[in-house]
């Protein structure tokens, strides 16, 4: 089930932290390529991120008896991931790795174009769309790793008609960083998350641990966030309703020892890292990828655990409409093409200086950038748009190359 509106408000800064392009083990470029490859070890995001911490020891919420009563204590567990399909569609949400030579294309931009990210993204024609191999009307996630640039692009209710794809939310992370999404923006995931770091993967539990948070969704939410969640999806103001980002931890108590390896894995990531709310849904589904790897029948023994067993992980602060901040959207001091006049192919080195931006984005062409500069070469007269965004909102500023 997806958001049901947005309101365009900015807020304050998450803890951001400089990161590299390695994860908790193993590196970006060090992913394989093609649909659902093995990352070979690689964790998004740095160790500091929220989806990375370990939160075995954090204190309970002393609201947690309430919420989960909310949700429901009798409720059961449900792995929303496993082999073979249901109802013609296989079970789970699908990514690919790309290398950085991928072409990038234009993504069409629907609903919640707004709050998306612009720019070509390297999604192939033969992206797996979520329910292939028929899709269907539901959520079609379509999730792309680019491994050697180490960016991470994700799709809401994507199409391919007559080899364009459009999207209905678009947005992309940097995979060696804090990301955040603008206070109250969603992206292409209800509570305004990366979807791909909260996922379940076999290549994972096959190495033998899962190390970071999972994805989990509930039939109905508060209309309030905690981070790292950065939008709410509801008009429910009940105190004791899930605000999006609320992290389950399976007790440490709940004895794990019976179950087959895979559930462990599994059991043990939620213990250790627990499950943060990311959309509203069926009651405690977690996410995972599908992979004919899986043993349904072993994934279906965590039907047994029940809301009961978990606690709600203190929510910090819970923003609401009465309290979310605001704050300054990046400054553009300049974005200049040199030169600015060519002829057709001729190189174009085009600089930018911002501040107080997290991430940059340059459009057409270009996509997501680092650094200060890039060199582009034009075929045709083109106009190029920085897109510069912080926690508080986004800047833009544009220059146009004349191809002679």
């Amino acid at each position: 089930m997806r958001k049901v509106f947005n309101t365009g408000v900015f807020g304050l800064a998450i803890l951001l932290y400089a990161g590299t392009a390695f994860g908790q083990s193993g590196t970006c470029s060090g992913m394989s390529l093609g649909q659902g490859a093995n990352l070979n070890g690689f964790v998004p995001f740095p160790s500091s991120s929220l989806w990375n911490t370990d939160i075995s020891a954090a204190p309970v919420d002393p609201n947690s008896a309430n919420i989960i009563n909310f949700i429901g204590s009798t409720v059961t567990l449900h792995p929303d991931f496993g082999a073979g399909t249901f109802h013609n569609q296989t079970i789970g949400i699908p990514y690919q790795t790309v290398a950085g030579t991928q072409p990038k294309v234009t993504v069409t931009l629907g609903t919640f174009a707004s709050e998306s990210d612009p720019g070509p993204e390297p999604i192939p024609s033969n992206a797996l769309i979520e329910g292939y191999p028929k899709p269907g009307n539901g959520d079609r996630h379509v999730l792309v790793l680019e491994k050697d640039g180490c960016w991470l692009y994700e799709l809401y209710h994507a199409n391919l008609k007559s080899g364009q794809w459009s999207a209905d939310s678009a947005a992309i992370w940097d995979m060696t960083i804090n990301e955040q999404r603008p206070y109250t923006w969603t992206s292409a995931d209800a509570a305004g998350l990366p979807i791909f770091v909260g996922l379940a993967r076999h290549d994972e539990v096959a190495a033998g641990a899962i190390n970071h948070a999972l994805r989990f969704t509930v039939p109905t939410t508060r209309r309030a966030f905690v981070l790292p969640a950065t939008h709410w999806a509801s008009t429910v103001t009940d105190p004791n309703a899930p605000p999006m980002g609320t992290r389950l931890r399976l007790k440490a108590s709940f004895d794990i020892s019976s179950y087959p390896a895979d559930d462990q894995v599994i059991l043990t990531a939620l213990k250790k890292y627990g499950m943060i709310l990311a959309d509203n849904g069926s009651a405690i589904f977690i996410s995972g990828t599908p992979d004919n790897a899986w043993n349904n029948t072993d994934l279906n023994l965590l039907k047994q655990i029940t809301a009961s067993n978990f606690d709600v992980v203190a929510l910090g602060t819970v923003y609401t409409d009465a309290n979310v901040p605001t704050g300054p959207s990046p400054t553009i001091s300049s974005f200049t093409a040199n030169p600015s006049t060519v002829t057709a192919g001729s190189p174009v080195t085009l600089s930018w200086s911002v501040g107080n931006s997290l991430y940059n984005i340059i459009d057409p062409q270009v996509g997501p950038v680092r650094g200060t500069s890039i060199v582009v070469t034009p075929s045709a007269t083109t106009t190029y748009t920085l897109y510069t965004t912080n926690q508080f909102g986004r800047s833009t500023a544009a220059v146009t190359v004349t191809v002679q």
